[in-house]
């Protein structure tokens, strides 16, 4: 693995951890234009991009990278070549946490494509490992069967994605809503496979003013559930970016 592209605060130690996970047949350098974003939102924030764990299959080079190969993938198979994958980018974030010493709710994991399908199986197997995971143009590998009770999710999609088409997010909002998951989504109409500025500003919202359903119950007194009607967060199905 190639060393991380990091970008850290001007002074002081690091408030928060943002980890950016490209898509299929890029690279950490393709994240920059987002950690820029990002850097000027929460100078505080350590922002860390690694590289796909594996060379790209196509790609003798070795420069465009994969989190998992996507020769011969299918619904059936793709399971099982993430869970395959997911132990390495695990560990390695527990050890940047350390490194930079930044606990897991203060980690936010931005995930492109396949980098988002790689976030949210984290959130899934590793419950809590990320406070917020953002799922850009994402989907599951497979719906889940539990909704992480510690891991708010954000899925921001574009409306006319034709790689991974938003009807994915649409179908995980529907699961983590029946499941009592603490999940928000937004579509951008007319947007493509691509984390335009629209999409970005909406993640910036709701990093800023979402409040999670744990965070209610707690200040409650209660049992981890989702918010009565009113409260900030119940916007598990606001399309907030639709046009």
């Amino acid at each position: 693995m190639n060393t991380p592209l990091q970008w850290l605060p001007a002074q002081g130690e690091p408030a928060q951890l943002m980890v950016l996970l490209h898509g299929v047949g890029s690279s950490a350098q393709g994240m920059a234009p987002l950690a820029a974003q990002l850097q000027r939102a929460f100078p505080q924030a350590a922002i860390v991009a690694p590289d796909g764990f594996e060379p790209l299959d196509v790609d003798p080079s070795g420069r465009a990278r994969q989190w998992f190969s996507i020769a011969g993938v299918t619904e059936d198979n793709r399971p099982a070549r993430v869970a395959e994958a997911l132990p390495a980018l695990a560990d390695w974030l527990r050890q940047t946490q350390a490194r930079l010493g930044v606990g897991p709710a203060a980690t936010a994991l931005f995930g492109f494509s396949q980098g988002a399908i790689m976030a949210l199986e984290l959130a899934q197997v590793h419950d809590g490992l990320a406070g917020r995971v953002l799922s850009f143009s994402g989907r599951y590998a497979a719906l889940p069967e539990v909704a992480p009770a510690l891991t708010t999710l954000h899925f921001l999609h574009g409306g006319a994605d034709p790689v991974i088409p938003a009807q994915h997010a649409r179908d995980a909002i529907e699961r983590l809503a029946g499941l009592q998951g603490d999940a928000t989504i937004d579509i951008a109409e007319g947007v493509g496979h691509e984390i335009n500025g629209h999409l970005l500003q909406c993640a910036l919202h709701r990093l800023t003013s979402h409040i999670p359903h744990r965070t209610w119950a707690e200040a409650l007194g209660a049992a981890p559930a989702r918010p009565r009607a009113g409260q900030p967060a119940e916007d598990a199905d606001d399309d907030t970016c639709s046009t």
